[in-house]
């Protein structure tokens, strides 16, 4: 771990008055970025809706580019042909009631979970264990599928699923401190795109209203988003 005086000597680094660059930024991020350990960098979006409302939510998955440069557990809730065509894929768990009985126990050694859906009564049992966790497949984010083939394969690429919290803010990660920028980069452009088509038509006013950057030990970095915004273009 980083010591205090290393934390501080990071934080006077950054202005935090400042808005910069999304390359400036990254820079910072991964300058910034002490611990022993290779730190998750998470991007964190301020957007200007009302989440309590249902036309205004916003919500999805995307593909990283250059993935989380980690290894992702899959697990999924197929029978028949659809079990082995996730398990082909790479799925690292499949089954039925014989997966929910394990996490009934408390088994969640998983970082995602897929499921057909003809297997959502099985999966229902236990949605109040998933769902807080953010576990439980969603049409929305396509981990409620017939394509378990592709959805295993995007999950294992390095698929992030985003979704606006209370505050209106969107945390989402990007990467992690040992890629480079040009990675980094390409991460949070995908995202952001994202993020911007995902803007409903009854948001009013400024949309994206602040976006950050810091890695998991690290400061914030406040990225300009105008410049985001030329850059997608």
């Amino acid at each position: 771990m980083a010591t205090g005086k290393q934390l501080k000597a990071s934080k006077e680094k950054i202005d935090r008055e400042k808005t910069y660059l999304l390359d400036e930024a990254l820079s910072l991020v991964k300058e910034t970025a002490l611990a022993k350990f290779d730190e998750s960098v998470d991007l964190c979006v301020k957007l200007g809706v009302d989440p309590r409302k249902a036309d205004q939510m916003v919500r999805g998955a995307v593909v990283l580019p250059n993935g989380l440069g980690k290894t992702i557990r899959v697990l999924v809730f197929a029978k028949g042909d659809k079990a082995l065509e996730a398990s082909e894929a790479g799925a690292d768990y499949v089954g039925g009631d014989d997966l929910v009985e394990k996490i009934k126990g408390g088994w969640f050694d998983f970082d995602t979970a897929i499921a057909t859906p003809d297997m959502m009564g099985t999966v229902g049992k236990i949605g109040k264990l998933l769902g807080p966790r953010s576990l439980m497949p969603n049409p929305k984010v396509g981990t409620v599928t017939f394509e378990v083939g592709r959805a295993v394969n995007d999950a294992k690429s390095g698929k992030v699923e985003y979704r606006v919290e209370k505050a209106g803010i969107v945390h989402a990660p990007v990467g992690k401190a040992s890629f480079d920028v040009e990675k980094l980069k390409g991460n949070v452009l995908c995202l952001m795109d994202a993020l911007f088509k995902a803007k409903p038509s009854t948001a009013k006013g400024t949309y994206v209203k602040k976006v950050s950057i810091s890695a998991t030990m690290g400061p914030g970095v406040t990225v300009d988003v105008s410049d985001l915004q030329a850059l997608l273009k």
